[in-house]
């Protein structure tokens, strides 16, 4: 009980701080991510990310993303096909409108997980092919995180933990640039069994010209079906 006291305080925190930051450059991604065992070799991926240019209500992108992975191993090596479709909403440099755009998106992915003592670190490499209204592209990504418990040796029930990832994004052609961008992440979660868990961070996504800080909620479900 404790645990999930604290727990909702520093959720508290962090939404008091996001609200009061929407007077700023500051927005908001509500991210879902769900990962279903099928059976001991496959699962299934899904995963939906409301991002805002504020707290709530000003959509920035909406993403959902899918796919069905296969073990290599137990828990530690997985491969995955999945597709993605992305429905965004820049705003027009220098006016109040927006420039809506779709996108479908299919990539292939591979993920490995190491432990450490508590520290609990995941590589994912991911390869996207990108069809933009009439333009296609490709992008490579790389994905490092970090997972600690604080209060507890393992990630398991009424655990919080430190989280930590970065992810850098390169584009296969140079054209405008080979970097694409780079987001660097830094939060607290709290498990409220080895399946189910919820963070919030915040993360700076670093463009060529420009950056930008985003505040992020996160679920995370891992319930076999």
């Amino acid at each position: 009980m404790k645990s999930i006291q604290s727990f909702c305080l520093l959720l508290a925190f962090f939404l008091t701080a996001n609200m009061s930051a929407q007077k700023s450059e500051v927005g908001n991604w509500f991210l879902y991510f769900g990962n279903q065992k099928i059976n001991d070799r496959w699962n299934f991926h899904n995963e939906v990310q409301y991002r805002n240019f504020n707290f709530a209500g000003d959509l920035e992108q909406l993403m959902l993303r899918t796919g069905i992975g296969y073990n290599l191993s137990e828990n530690n090596n997985n491969v995955l096909l999945g597709y993605a479709f992305v429905h965004s909403e820049p705003y027009i440099p220098g006016t109040d409108d927006k420039l809506k755009t779709d996108e479908h998106r299919i990539f292939e992915q591979f993920i490995t997980k190491q432990q450490f003592g508590r520290v609990n670190i995941q590589h994912r490499y991911r390869f996207e092919q990108r069809f933009i209204e009439d333009i296609f592209k490709m992008r490579v990504r790389y994905f490092l995180s970090l997972n600690i418990p604080i209060n507890k040796k393992e990630m398991d029930k009424n655990a919080i933990y430190a989280s930590a990832y970065n992810e850098i994004f390169i584009n296969t052609e140079a054209e405008p640039n080979f970097f694409d961008r780079d987001r660097i992440y830094g939060g607290l979660g709290y498990c409220f069994n080895k399946s189910l868990k919820m963070e919030v961070g915040v993360m700076s996504q670093i463009l060529n010209n420009s950056s930008r800080t985003q505040f992020q909620i996160m679920f995370f479900n891992s319930l076999p079906f």
